[in-house]
C-alpha cells in the first residue's frame, strides 16, 4: 500500500460550454477499478442521450485506463487521464458527458476542452490527502475510558470508534512509526490496565 495519496475530495459535477457544446464532468474518489467502472456506467444511465461520455481512471500506482467513446482518438481520455496524473490525482475517476452544440472544435479544441473542464471539476470539487494507518483495537475498564478517550483526542490520536460493553473498546489509527511508541504510552497513561491489539492497515484523511 502507498504511504499516502491524493484523491477526489468529493464526488460532484462541474459543467462548462464550449462553442456551444455542454461538457459536464463528474468526479468521484474510487477505491477499486470495479467502484470506477460502476460510476461510469451510472453517469452513461444519467445521460443515454449525450453524444459522447468520455471518461479516464487512475487507480492506485499501476491501474490508468482512459475512453474516448467515439471521438477521434486521443482527444477526450487520453487528456482527462493527463490531467489527474498532472494533479497527483490517484483512486479517482472522471467521466465527460459531450453534449455536442454543432460547432466542430478540431482535434486540439477537443483535447482543450476534456483536459480542461476536468482540471475546471478538480479545482471546483477541490482534493484531500490520505495516508496509510494501522489499525489498532485498545480495551480498557470503564472507569478509565473517558478520561483515556480525552487524552487520545488531545495528543492528536485519530479515534475512529469506541464500543461500550463489559469493556470500553476504542479503535484508533496510528501510523506504523508510532506504534511502539503509543505502546507504551498507553502503558503509562492507564497504569498498564489497557491493552492494545494491532489488526490491519486502512487511509485516513491526513
Amino acid at each position: 500500500m502507498q504511504e499516502e495519496y491524493r484523491t477526489v475530495a468529493r464526488a460532484g459535477v462541474h459543467e462548462s460550454e464550449i462553442n456551444r457544446s455542454r461538457f459536464l464532468c463528474a468526479l468521484a474518489p474510487a477505491a477499486t477499478e470495479e467502484e470506477a467502472q460502476e460510476f461510469i456506467a451510472r453517469v452513461r444511465r444519467e445521460h443515454p442521450a449525450a453524444t459522447h461520455n468520455c471518461y479516464a481512471y487512475v487507480i492506485g500506482a499501476s491501474v490508468q485506463k482512459a475512453s474516448d467513446d467515439g471521438e477521434p482518438g486521443g482527444t477526450a481520455g487520453v487528456p482527462m487521464l493527463q490531467m489527474l496524473t498532472r494533479r497527483e490525482v490517484c483512486f479517482a475517476v472522471a467521466v465527460v458527458t459531450r453534449y455536442y452544440g454543432g460547432v466542430k472544435l478540431g482535434a486540439g479544441g477537443l483535447i482543450r476542452a476534456y483536459g480542461g473542464v476536468v482540471g475546471e471539476a478538480l479545482d471546483t470539487l477541490g482534493t484531500r490527502t490520505r495516508r496509510r494507518f494501522r489499525l489498532a483495537t485498545v480495551t480498557v475498564g470503564h472507569q478509565r475510558a473517558g478520561r483515556l478517550e480525552n487524552e487520545l483526542r488531545a495528543t492528536g490520536r485519530t479515534v475512529r470508534e469506541v464500543r461500550y460493553a463489559a469493556d470500553v473498546t476504542i479503535e484508533i489509527a496510528l501510523p506504523d512509526a508510532d506504534v511502539e511508541a503509543f505502546r507504551r504510552w498507553l502503558a503509562d497513561a492507564t497504569a498498564g490496565e489497557a491493552r492494545m491489539e494491532l489488526g490491519g492497515e486502512a487511509y485516513d484523511d491526513a
